[in-house]
C-alpha cells in the first residue's frame, strides 16, 4: 500500500501522470510474463496490474476475454501468478504490482491465504472487478491488516452518495472507469472525464485517481493525464502482445509504453537498484489548465462520441465507514434496504462490477414499490387471459399406475401462452420495466422458452427486444429461434465459450452495462445479483400458489411432495416457495445428470458442485479446484448451466429440499413415458422432473400425492430427441425406426427411383457414418440420370455378407428448407443420410421419398 502511495507522490513531484499498465498473467505464454512486466517498467510504466485469468470475465471486452482464455489454456492459476511475481521481483522489478481480476478464483484459493501469499510474493494490492465494498468487508480487513491496498472502482453511473462512500474507503488511489461498458480500446475518449475526476477529487480529499477504459494513444495519455494522477492502459497492451512476433512481446510492449510516456527507463537489476531515465518528457506544467482546454464538454475539439465494443465472439482501512454506511450508499432512494433480503443464508449478494451497483439499487427500489402496490398486481392479473392463467392441475392416471406408488399430478405450465412457465416472469418484469421508464429489453435464453416469452411480451407492449443465445443452443433450438424472430426480436448468437446458456448470460450482462439508463435486463431464471433471484421467484410463485389452492379444492389437503426440474431454478423456486413453510410437503429438485455424475459431462450443481460466485451471486457452481467455471453438458439446453439460484442453494444446505440428478437417458425415459402414457410431450427439461417424480412415487404410499411442475411443452425438443435417439434409445429400449429387409447386398447396391419431374427432391448425396457429429464419410449415395429416371446408388464400404438388413429411420430431420436427413443402419453401423432438395414443396415430400426408398430397397 505504501509503495503505491509513494509512487503516485513521486510522479506528482515530477509533474507527470503515472502510467498504469495491465497484462493478463500467462499471456501470450507463461514463460514471457516476467519479461513483459520488466519491459513495461523499462518503457515507463509506474504501476502494473497483473490480471488473474477467469473463465467468465463479464466486465471485459473481446481482447481481454481472449487473453484470459489463452492464459487458462496455458495452465495459469493463482499459484502460478504468485510465482511469476516472485520471479519478477528477483529479477529487479520495482514497480508496485496489483492483482486484478474476478472474485471466484480468489475465493477458491482462500481470501486470507491469498493476501498473505501475495504480500510475501511482492504484490501491493488488489482490484477485484466483481467484489464491491458491500461484499468485500472480510477481504478488505485482510488487506488492511496485511498492508495491501484494496482499490475501489467508480463509474460514470455511480451516484453521488455512493461515490462519497467509495472515496472514503480508498487507501491508496481510486480507479475511475471513464465510460459505461466493457474494457477495450475504442480509439476515442469518453465524454465528461474531467467532470467525473473533479467530483472524485472533491469527495476523496484529493486522493489520486487513475482513469481507465478506452485509453490507447499518446494523446489520450496526455489528455487524461492533464486531469488525473494516473492513466490506465490495458486492452491496447494486450493487442500489442497479440500482434507481436513470437518471442518479441516484451520488446514490443516496452516500445509501446515508451511511446506513450515519452520516456525510456533503464531496467532494474538486483545489483544496480536505481531507475535511470534514458529520455525526457514534456512536463505537464499546467495540468489543470490543459485539461480544461483539451477536455471541455467531455472531448477534444475534434472528438467524436465513444464507440462501445460489441461483445459477441471470443473473439481499506479501519477508519473507513462500516457496512451500514456502505449499504446506505446503495440505497439511493432512501427506503428500507432490508425490505427485500439480499441473501438466503450465506448465498446471494451482489458480486458485480461497480457500474451495475446503482442500477441494481434502482431496480430494487422500483420492485419494492411495485410489489407493495395493489394496483401493480391488479394490472398483472389483468393479463391472465393473455398468459393462459390460472393454470390447470390434473392427475396423471396412467403414469401413476405405471409408477405403482403415490398419485402423480401435473401442474400444467406447458399450457401457458408461449408453452412454458417463463411467461409468468417475463410479463411481470416488463410491467416493472415500464414503471422504471425503460424503453428496450434484453434477455438471455438457453432452451429458447424464455426468449420466446420475452419476445412475446415485448411485441405486446411495443418494446425493442434483443435475445442473447449460445450458438450451440441456437443449433439445438432452431424452432424457438425462428419463433423469437417471428415476434420481431433480434437474436444474437454467442460463439464464445461452450456457446450455451452461461455464455449467453455473460454477453447479456456486458450489453446491459452499456445502456443501463434505457435498458432492462429480463433475467430468465432465479440467478444473478440481488434483487433478481427474489424478483423472479415472486413472479413465478404463481405456480405454487395456484397448486396449493387447487389441491385444497381437489383433495382437501396439501400435496405430500412437489417435484420440479432444476437448471437455474425458476420453475422450482416458483413451485416450492409457497410451500417452504409447510414441512409436511417434501420438495424434490431434479438436475441434469448428463452422462453421469462420475463424469465431467453433467450440469448438476447442487448434487455435484461446490460453493462459489458466478454471474453476480454466491451459490453452488460447477468449478475446478482453481475456481474456474467448468463446462457443462445436458441434452436439454435449458438445464445446461453451471450455476443455480441462491435460494435453492440455501434449501439444500438447510435440508428443506432434496436434490437428485437424472441422466440424459433417464430424462429420455421420462419424456417417453409421459408421451406414451398421458399423451403429453414434455420439454426435455421437464422430462428430468418426470423421471424424478416416478422414482419418488415408487417410494411413497398409494393415496399420497406428488405434484410435478410440468414446466414446458416439448415441441421445441422433438428434433433433439430424434437426433439423440440413436445414441440414447438403446440404453432405455426405445427404438422408433422403421425396418426394411434387403434381399441381397454385396459390395454395391443399386436401385432406381422414378420421380416426377416436378418433385422437389432432385438428388440424394453424401451419407456419413453416425458418430453423433455426423462428419466422417463412410457411405455415399450418388446421382445418375437415365432419361427421366434417377438412380440412387448405395455404396457400402465393404459389406461382407449378403442378405444384410438395412434399417431406414422414418424420423427425418430438417435443418432448413433445403435439407433433410434420415438415418441408416447397415450391419449395425449407424449412418446419417442427407437429402438435398431443389427448393419448394415444403417438408412433406421428404418423408414420402424416404418411405419410397425403403420400398424400393425391400
Amino acid at each position: 500500500m505504501e509503495h503505491i502511495k509513494e509512487t503516485f507522490a513521486q510522479c506528482q513531484s515530477e509533474k507527470r501522470a503515472a502510467l498504469v499498465t495491465y497484462v493478463t498473467a500467462g499471456y501470450p505464454t507463461a514463460d514471457e510474463t516476467v519479461d513483459i512486466l520488466l519491459g513495461m517498467e523499462a518503457g515507463g510504466a509506474d504501476l502494473i496490474e497483473l490480471g488473474l485469468p477467469f473463465t467468465d470475465p463479464i466486465a471485459d471486452g473481446p481482447t481481454i476475454q481472449k487473453s484470459n482464455t489463452q492464459a487458462l489454456k496455458n495452465g495459469i492459476t493463482v499459484e502460478s501468478t504468485l510465482e511469476t511475481v516472485r520471479k519478477a521481483r528477483r529479477r529487479g522489478l520495482r514497480a508496485p504490482v496489483l492483482f486484478m481480476g474476478y472474485y471466484n478464483p480468489i475465493l477458491s484459493y482462500g481470501e486470507k491465504k491469498v493476501v498473505k501469499d501475495a504480500r510475501e510474493a511482492g504484490v501491493n494490492g488488489f482490484i477485484v472487478v466483481d467484489l464491491p465494498p458491500e461484499e468485500a468487508v472480510i477481504f478488505r480487513n485482510y488487506c488492511t491488516k496485511g498492508g495491501l491496498s484494496y482499490i475501489p472502482l467508480i463509474a460514470p453511473a455511480t451516484s453521488p452518495k455512493r461515490m462519497e462512500d467509495l472515496c472514503k474507503i480508498a487507501d491508496s488511489f481510486i480507479y475511475v472507469v471513464s465510460r459505461m461498458g466493457v474494457t477495450g480500446a475504442t480509439g476515442k475518449l469518453a465524454e465528461g472525464i474531467k467532470d467525473l475526476v473533479d467530483r472524485v477529487h472533491e469527495l476523496s480529499d484529493g486522493k489520486p485517481a487513475a482513469v481507465g477504459f478506452g485509453v490507447s494513444t499518446r494523446q489520450h495519455f496526455l489528455d487524461v493525464g492533464s486531469v488525473a494522477e494516473g492513466v490506465v492502459i490495458g486492452s491496447q497492451i494486450v493487442m500489442t502482445l497479440a500482434n507481436a512476433p513470437a518471442g518479441q512481446g516484451a520488446q514490443k510492449v516496452e516500445e509501446y509504453c515508451s511511446e506513450i510516456t515519452g520516456r525510456k527507463v533503464g531496467k532494474h537489476t538486483v545489483t544496480n537498484g536505481v531507475k535511470k531515465t534514458m529520455g525526457d518528457e514534456k512536463e505537464m506544467t499546467n495540468r489543470k489548465t490543459n485539461g480544461k482546454q483539451m477536455l471541455e464538454n467531455g472531448h477534444r475539439e475534434n472528438g467524436e462520441p465513444v464507440h462501445v465494443d460489441e461483445v459477441i465472439k471470443p473473439g481499506q482501512n479501519d477508519s473507513g465507514p462500516g457496512l451500514a454506511t456502505q449499504l446506505e450508499a446503495l440505497n439511493m432512494n432512501g427506503g428500507e434496504y432490508a425490505a427485500v433480503p439480499s441473501r438466503f443464508g450465506e448465498f446471494g449478494g451482489q458480486y458485480v462490477p461497480e457500474s451495475l451497483m446503482d442500477c441494481l439499487a434502482e431496480l430494487e427500489a422500483g420492485f419494492n414499490k411495485a410489489r407493495d402496490d395493489p394496483k401493480f398486481w391488479e394490472e398483472y392479473r389483468s393479463y391472465y387471459p393473455f398468459m393462459g392463467r390460472p393454470g390447470q392441475l390434473h392427475m396423471a392416471e396412467r403414469l401413476t399406475e405405471h409408477a405403482g406408488g403415490a398419485n402423480i399430478w401435473l401442474k400444467r405450465e406447458d399450457l401457458n401462452h408461449t408453452g412454458s412457465h417463463k411467461i409468468n416472469n417475463a410479463l411481470g418484469q416488463i410491467l416493472l420495466a415500464r414503471r422504471l421508464g425503460k424503453t428496450q429489453i434484453i434477455a438471455e435464453t438457453g432452451a429458447g422458452q424464455h426468449g420466446v416469452a420475452t419476445a412475446t411480451v415485448c411485441a405486446k407492449f411495443g418494446m425493442k427486444c434483443t435475445i442473447y443465445m449460445g450458438a450451440e443452443d441456437v443449433r439445438r433450438q432452431a424452432l424457438n429461434v425462428f419463433r423469437i424472430k417471428l415476434l420481431g426480436a433480434k437474436v444474437v448468437a454467442v460463439e464464445a465459450g461452450a456457446m450455451t446458456l452461461r455464455d449467453a448470460v455473460n454477453e447479456a450482462m456486458r450489453a446491459w452495462v452499456v445502456d443501463l439508463s434505457t435498458t432492462h435486463y429480463i433475467i430468465g431464471s432465479a440467478i444473478g445479483p440481488h434483487p433478481f433471484p427474489t424478483i423472479v421467484r415472486t413472479f413465478q410463485s404463481v405456480i405454487g400458489n395456484e397448486t396449493k389452492e387447487q389441491m385444497q379444492k381437489l383433495k382437501g389437503k396439501l400435496p405430500d411432495a412437489l417435484v420440479a426440474c432444476v437448471g437455474g431454478g425458476s420453475n422450482a423456486v416458483g413451485m416450492f416457495y409457497p410451500f417452504a413453510q409447510d414441512p409436511s410437503v417434501k420438495l424434490l429438485g431434479v438436475e441434469a445428470g448428463g452422462d453421469g455424475l462420475d463424469t465431467d459431462r453433467h450440469s448438476a450443481k447442487l448434487t455435484g458442485g461446490t460453493k462459489g460466485v458466478l454471474h453476480g451471486v454466491r451459490t453452488y457452481v460447477l468449478q475446478n479446484k482453481h475456481g474456474q467455471i467448468s463446462e457443462t453438458h445436458s441434452v436439454s439446453a435449458g438445464l445446461d448451466y453451471p450455476g443455480v439460484g441462491p435460494e435453492l442453494s440455501s434449501w439444500k444446505d438447510n435440508e428443506r429440499a432434496k436434490f437428485i440428478a437424472a441422466t440424459d437417458a433417464e430424462a429420455f425415459l421420462g419424456f417417453k413415458l409421459l408421451s406414451e402414457l398421458e399423451g403429453i410431450i414434455p420439454a426435455l427439461e421437464t422430462a428430468h422432473g418426470v423421471w424424478g417424480a416416478m422414482e419418488l412415487a415408487k417410494e411413497m404410499k398409494k393415496g399420497e400425492d406428488i405434484v410435478i411442475c410440468l414446466s414446458g411443452r416439448g415441441d421445441k425438443d422433438v428434433q433433439s430427441v430424434a437426433d439423440e435417439l440413436p445414441k440414447i434409445g438403446p440404453k432405455i429400449g426405445w427404438d422408433l425406426r422403421y425396418t426394411a429387409e434387403v434381399s441381397t447386398m454385396g459390395t454395391l447396391l443399386s436401385h432406381s427411383l422414378e420421380l416426377p419431374d416436378n418433385h422437389p427432391i432432385e438428388w440424394l448425396a453424401e451419407a456419413k457414418q453416425f458418430y453423433g457429429t455426423r462428419r466422417p464419410p463412410f457411405v455415399q449415395l450418388k446421382k445418375n440420370k437415365l432419361g427421366r429416371r434417377k438412380t440412387v446408388i448405395l455404396a457400402a464400404d465393404s459389406p461382407s455378407q449378403k442378405d444384410s438388413p438395412i434399417n431406414v429411420d422414418v424420423i427425418y430431420r430438417t435443418r432448413n428448407k433445403r435439407d433433410s436427413y434420415c438415418t441408416l443402419d447397415v450391419e449395425g453401423k449407424r449412418f446419417a443420410v442427407k437429402a438435398f432438395s431443389g427448393g419448394g414443396g415444403g417438408y412433406e415430400p421428404y418423408n414420402h421419398l424416404l418411405a419410397g426408398l425403403v420400398s424400393h430397397l425391400d
